[in-house]
This record gives structure tokens, C-alpha cells and sequence, in this order.
């Protein structure tokens, strides 16, 4: 009778340790990676940062050949001030000189009519009394009719300057102005973006381009791991799910520390790591996984990526 005693006893103390063993979430410590790309296809001309070195937000990272873009920005800088000094032409006006000009003008077309009516009529009498030909005659009605006409153009013009600008002409310009000062603002754009710089505290892993290469659009110029200490991406079991929620406090096990860590969830999943079938037995939905995220505090910062952690769970 001892002997099936001994192996209940030791079935129960192997069942222990299983359960104890099923309460940890093993994962590595993590941090953010942020990828710095390229916006256009330029030469490195500084990267004045060593990879590994601890960087804050606003840091210089690297430096590419700006003088195409800069040129560009000072083209439409140009064109802005084109237009506003357009703008506030229609706006103010005519000058009064020019006013002035515009009603000598009138008055020079009205004299000069004034001098081919009395001609054609002096033409008329002439040939009444076939003095001249009809051929004059002709000649000296075309020019009185061309003086009307010059009067007429004159007059125009001197009413154009006087009545003002068209509503429709100033809403060209402002239009205009809109357009040039959108394109100076996408060209500024466009040249800060050739100098990168860290969005995050953080530590810079990589630079996977030399100095003086030609780097190609849409590639990673810069390679930051953000925050200051890292976080646990651990695993876990589906059975723990709902027993932990973001802001709870875990214990964090690192490989090579005595002492554990405390951190705090950050995030969880709130789908399991593959899609299970609705028909899952108990047995099978116990191997589900929920990806998880303890952030270790900030004393930790020493740590690096890739070690091994176990997170203990409630």
C-alpha cells in the first residue's frame, strides 16, 4: 500500500512544480527601433554620430547634399515674392502718375479729332467745288474715323485705371499666392528632411551608409533603438490572459541579473499569436500565446537588446 501512496505523492509534487512552471512568460528584452529613411536619392556629406553612442531627441544623425534643394527653396521663395508684390499692385491700384498719363492721352486724341473733323469737312467743301478729288475726300474721312477710335481706346483706358482692379483679377492673384507659398513650404520641407535628426531618446545602432555614398530614396539612413531602457516582449499563456491588464506590475527575471526587475505592462494583445478554431478543447487553448510588453524602469538602461527574460505572472 506504500508504494501507490509514494507515487501519488510524487505525481502531485511533478503536477506542483508543472503549474509553477506554467505561471512565467519568456521572451527577450526589446526596445523601440526607429528606421530614419531617406526622402530622396543625395550624398552623405556628414555623419557626425558613432553607432552605439546614446542620442536625445533633435540629435544631428546624419547629413545629406542639400545644395539642389536649397536652390530649389530660393526659386520659390522668388515666386512668392513675385506674387505678393503682384497682389498688392491690384490692390492699391493705379498710381496717379499714371492716371495723369491716361487723361493726357484722352485729351491728345481729342484735339487730333478735332483737327481730322475740320479737315473732313474742309474735304467736303472741296469737292463740292472740284477742288480736290473723292479719293481725298475718302483719306480725310478714314482719318477722322481712326482719331474716333483712338479716343475712344484712350478713354477706355484712362476708365480702367480709375474704376479699379477686378474682384476676379485679385482672387487670381491671391490664388496664386496661395499656390507659391504651398510650393516654398513643400521645398523647406523637403531640405529639412535632408538633415536627420533623432525623433527619441535613444541609442544609435546602425548607419548602413559610408560617407560620401549615394544613398537610394526609401532606404534606412539611421538606425535608433528608442527609450532609455528596454521592455520585455514575452509570451502569455492564454490561462494568464485575463488575470493581467497594461499598468499592472510583473517581476522580471533577467538572465545574468541576481536580483529580478519590476516593470509594468505596457501592452498586451488582444488576439492570440496564430487564430485559433472554434473548436479548440481546453487542453489545446492552453497553448495559446498573447504577446505581451513589460517596460523595464529606466535604472535599467544599462541592459542590452536580445537577452533572455522570464516575466512571472499572478
Amino acid at each position: 500500500m506504500r508504494y501507490p501512496i509514494f507515487l501519488v505523492f510524487v505525481f502531485c509534487l511533478l503536477s506542483g512544480c508543472d503549474n509553477r512552471s506554467q505561471n512565467i512568460a519568456l521572451g527577450t528584452l526589446e526596445r523601440d527601433r526607429i528606421a530614419h529613411t531617406a526622402t530622396v536619392s543625395e550624398v552623405v556629406v556628414a555623419l557626425p554620430v558613432m553607432p552605439g553612442t546614446q542620442v536625445s531627441k533633435g540629435t544631428l544623425l546624419v547629413k545629406l547634399d542639400d545644395t539642389l534643394q536649397k536652390a530649389q527653396v530660393a526659386k520659390a521663395q522668388a515666386e512668392v515674392a513675385e506674387a505678393k508684390a503682384n497682389l498688392d499692385k491690384l490692390r492699391n491700384g493705379a498710381r496717379k502718375e499714371e492716371v495723369a498719363a491716361a487723361r493726357g492721352r484722352v485729351a491728345g486724341a481729342k484735339a487730333t479729332l478735332v483737327e481730322r473733323e475740320a479737315n473732313y469737312e474742309r474735304s467736303i467743301n472741296l469737292v463740292k467745288r472740284k477742288l480736290v478729288s473723292r479719293a481725298e475726300l475718302d483719306k480725310t474721312r478714314a482719318a477722322r474715323d481712326s482719331s474716333r477710335a483712338s479716343l475712344q481706346t484712350a478713354h477706355e483706358q484712362l476708365l480702367k485705371l480709375t474704376n479699379g482692379t477686378r474682384e476676379e483679377d485679385l482672387r487670381i492673384a491671391e490664388a496664386r499666392l496661395k499656390a507659391v507659398l504651398a510650393s516654398l513650404a513643400s521645398g523647406q520641407k523637403k531640405l529639412a528632411d535632408l538633415t536627420i535628426v533623432a525623433t527619441r531618446d535613444g541609442i544609435l545602432d546602425d548607419l548602413p551608409w559610408n560617407l560620401g555614398e549615394r544613398v537610394t530614396q526609401g532606404s534606412p539612413l539611421a538606425i535608433v533603438l528608442a527609450g532609455k531602457a528596454p521592455f520585455a516582449r514575452v509570451y502569455v499563456p492564454e490561462p494568464y490572459r485575463v488575470k493581467i491588464k497594461v499598468g499592472d506590475k510583473l517581476v522580471v527575471r533577467v538572465d545574468g541579473l541576481k536580483k529580478p526587475v519590476v516593470g509594468q505592462l505596457r501592452w498586451i494583445a488582444t488576439e492570440p499569436a496564430f487564430t485559433p478554431y472554434y473548436a479548440l478543447n481546453q487542453q489545446e487553448r492552453s497553448r495559446l500565446m498573447y504577446l505581451a510588453e513589460v517596460q523595464l524602469p529606466n535604472s535599467e538602461a544599462h541592459l542590452p537588446n536580445g537577452v533572455p527574460a522570464q516575466v512571472e505572472l499572478p
